[in-house]
């Protein structure tokens, strides 16, 4: 994997992860989407599968997170912008998108967006739009996250004094997801501990985004939508997945019992072919 530095229009810097060219029939281009808080590189244990599948992965880390500059009042629907001008200077013309977490709403912006040159897009345990209609936006939240994103909901300044005080709480993962996380998925550690370190101004944004309006409507997106789930997720509740797939006309639902935030991305290789499978042609 490379990782590449370009400068946007506006000057911004973005740090570029990239896999480099897969060649043969069924080539895809998958953008990958992060999760907050962690820095954009693309997730290793699902790169078996990708190579079995001919996909490539470029990534890039959000504004504020690793080798990117901040973008100050950024929404979700930015992000649109960023992925398109880092697919051209790629010479990518048409890719799939997939998000885990706070990345699946970034993954339908661009599927929204950008319906030119998104071929399809996973969401992965990902959050519905902040004040949904129909959706008790906060329940089944583990209380942590719920005080985090409630802060953010008041503004700037009480996510930021949040932040100050905020410590790791493990009971936001059930028994799967710490099972999943002394495994394979201890890849997390290489992608949140930099995203940590750097201090709390990416995680500060994304906050602020996912509980402002995220500037796209999911009835927009025509292209396939898996929304991949758990059904014991305390972090991004799977009523959220149900709203999603209940107001995103082209979205599959794939609700898995017993999984939690994290032990759901074991069904990453058969969401990549599913989403292989839909991109071709």
């Amino acid at each position: 994997m490379t990782e590449i530095d370009l400068t946007l229009d506006d000057g911004r810097r973005v740090r570029v992860h990239d896999t480099g060219t897969r060649s043969g029939a069924g080539s895809l281009v998958v953008f990958w989407h992060h999760g907050t808080p962690n820095i954009g590189a693309p997730p290793v244990p699902l790169f078996p599968a990708a190579e079995r599948l001919g996909i490539r992965w470029i990534s890039y880390d959000r504004p504020g997170y690793g080798g990117s500059t901040p973008l100050p009042g950024r929404d979700v629907a930015s992000v649109a912008g960023d992925v398109a001008a880092v697919a051209s200077a790629l010479d990518v013309e048409r890719f799939a998108v997939m998000g885990h977490s706070g990345g699946g709403a970034h993954a339908l912006a661009c599927a929204a967006l950008l319906p030119d040159r998104v071929l399809g897009v996973v969401d992965v345990a990902g959050l519905a739009p902040f004040g949904a209609e129909g959706l008790d936006w906060f329940a089944g939240m583990t209380p942590s996250i719920a005080a985090s994103l409630r802060a953010a909901a008041r503004g700037r300044g009480e996510k930021e004094k949040h932040a100050a005080g905020a410590e790791y709480d493990p009971e936001m993962f059930t028994a799967a997801d710490h099972d999943a996380l002394s495994g394979e998925w201890s890849w997390f550690d290489d992608v949140v501990a930099p995203a940590v370190a750097a201090g709390p101004g990416g995680q500060i944004d994304d906050d602020l985004a996912y509980v402002a309006p995220w500037g796209f409507a999911p009835r927009r997106i025509n292209v396939p939508v898996l929304l991949l789930h758990g059904d014991q997720d305390r972090i991004a509740p799977s009523s959220h997945a149900q709203w999603l797939a209940d107001h995103c006309p082209s979205a599959e639902l794939w609700l898995r019992p017993g999984d939690g935030h994290i032990s759901v991305l074991a069904a990453g290789p058969a969401a990549l072919e599913w989403l292989a499978e839909r991109s071709a042609g």
